[in-house]
């Protein structure tokens, strides 16, 4: 092991392989992201053409044990687990178990998704999976130290398996949307969501350090996750397991990429047909310019003219990112343990390398967006009453909007406050505040209430994510109805 000695100070560096290829400016761009970022460890894989090119790990798995990070080190993935979870679905699919363009209620129990606007049945699979369901922004992470715990997943949806916009209508990334997906996976299999992927997904691809959460017997193989302020994070849980809760290794997770790929090593299984994969990788719903969203992927058109198809994960203590470039057979992953881990950058200089391509100079940049209105829209003044609808209770919602821009908002016995950051078009509105909607989950830490409201004849409806403040320990993010109709000037000024 390495030693330097710095003014009397032993500083102890884990062991670090001696190689020199095309890969060593990542190398160096790595360690400087260990050095200057805080980042704490970092694993990497690159494949291309059926061949794993390069996997390696920087920095520590657990810095409190001196435990050096390998390429076979299990990170969490965060939100790589999508695709994942969606590759399980794909093979009950093509078992004939599941159609995916059927309502997700036909595969759920008692418990169903209940639609405050539009038709449960429009949320389908597909549309579950492709974050277009009208299911809202969710997260909630348990820690092993507090006292909250995750209900059961017929709980989670009788709380939050909530439609707030119709089906169909607008991309929303939505995390419990795959926690319902896992669930799916039980029901319809027989098994748990854990046994079922380490059974159907990793063991037939040769994944061997990736589980649900850490398998028991691959603890010494996992990456402590680490806060904004280098402090280990307990372990936490999630009810949304099938979004958010895989482990896996750079080494096997550059696996999984290459199946994707269609460039599956020799002891792996072809557990989907090729042309099911395809499927997965065509966009349909839209996120923004030249980026689409399809079943568990995240689809871009990148402007040097190839196709990226990837997933990211983030959440305390994980930054985390999967690349595939179908069309050259290009597989790149990179994981960390640290909120302040840079992925991205760290992708975006080995695709040159891997493509033996230059990299294009950047496109002039495109022109900036309108400038926020700053009057209120005619079509939003006046008063504005109604509820914040939770699982718990209605709450009465006034809202009131001035000509200049400020809105006034009042729940229930609370003082009234006014919406920050506020967003006009011409059918949406969009703001921050403060307030209490008085869940058990709103209790545990602060947060700020972000709505989201669209204009719909002489109503505004839409939803109020109540969402954490940062910080080290994030509690997480849930959504709430909001309904409120246009208040006669006579009945407004009754009030």
């Amino acid at each position: 092991m390495a030693t330097v000695v710095l003014v009397g100070i032993l500083v102890v560096f884990p062991p670090q392989p001696q190689k020199s290829d095309q890969f060593d400016t990542i190398r160096a761009l790595i360690r400087t992201e260990l050095d200057h970022r805080k980042v704490v460890s970092m694993a990497v894989a690159v494949a291309k053409d059926g061949k794993i090119l390069w996997e390696e790990g920087f920095g520590w798995a657990d810095k409190e044990r001196q435990v050096p990070a390998t390429e076979h080190t299990m990170y969490s993935l965060a939100s790589i687990s999508k695709p994942i979870t969606a590759t399980g679905i794909m093979v009950l699919k093509e078992r004939g178990k599941i159609d995916i363009d059927k309502p997700i209620n036909d595969y759920l129990g008692e418990a169903k998704l209940l639609a405050r606007i539009g038709n449960a049945n429009d949320a389908t699979v597909r549309r579950v999976a492709n974050h277009t369901s009208g299911l809202q922004l969710h997260y909630q992470f348990f820690y092993a130290d507090e006292p909250f715990k995750p209900p059961t997943m017929d709980e989670t949806i009788r709380r939050y398996g909530v439609i707030m916009t119709p089906p169909g209508e607008r991309y929303q990334y939505a995390n419990q949307g795959y926690g319902f997906l896992g669930y799916v996976i039980e029901r319809v299999s027989g098994k748990s969501y854990a046994d079922f992927l380490r059974e159907e997904v990793f063991l037939p691809l040769g994944m061997t350090h990736t589980s649900v959460n850490v398998a028991p017997g691959l603890e010494r193989h996992q990456a402590i996750r680490y806060a904004a302020d280098g402090t280990p994070l307990p372990f936490y849980d999630f009810d949304h397991p099938g979004a958010s809760a895989v482990y896996s290794s750079a080494h096997d997770l550059i696996r999984f990429g290459m199946f994707h790929l269609k460039t599956r090593l020799p002891d792996q299984k072809a557990i989907l047909k090729d042309e099911t994969t395809d499927e997965m990788q065509r966009p349909t719903s839209v996120m923004g310019p030249e980026t689409g969203y399809g079943f568990g992927w995240v689809v871009r058109d990148h402007p040097d003219g190839y196709r990226l198809v990837s997933h990211s994960g983030g959440m305390p203590g994980v930054r985390t990112l999967l690349t595939i470039i179908p069309a050259e057979k290009i597989a790149i992953a990179v994981l960390t343990n640290s909120t302040h881990g840079n992925p991205e950058m760290i992708v975006n200089e080995i695709i040159p390398i891997v493509r033996g391509k230059k990299r294009q100079q950047p496109r002039d940049p495109q022109p900036a967006p309108a400038e926020t209105m700053k009057q209120t829209p005619a079509q939003f003044l006046g008063t504005w009453s109604g509820i914040l609808k939770t699982y718990k209770e209605e709450i009465a919602l006034t809202l009131q909007f001035k000509e200049a821009g400020e809105v006034h908002i009042h729940l229930a016995q609370q003082p009234t406050t006014v919406l920050n950051n506020v967003r006009f078009s011409d059918s949406t509105v969009t703001g921050r505040t403060t307030g209490e909607i008085g869940t058990e989950e709103s209790k545990r830490g602060s947060y700020t209430i972000e709505f989201w409201l669209r204009l719909r004849g002489d109503v505004l409806n839409g939803v109020a994510s109540a969402i954490s403040v940062p910080g080290n320990r994030i509690a997480g993010a849930t959504s709430h109805w909001v309904e409120v109709r246009r208040q006669s000037e006579k009945s407004a000024g009754s009030k």
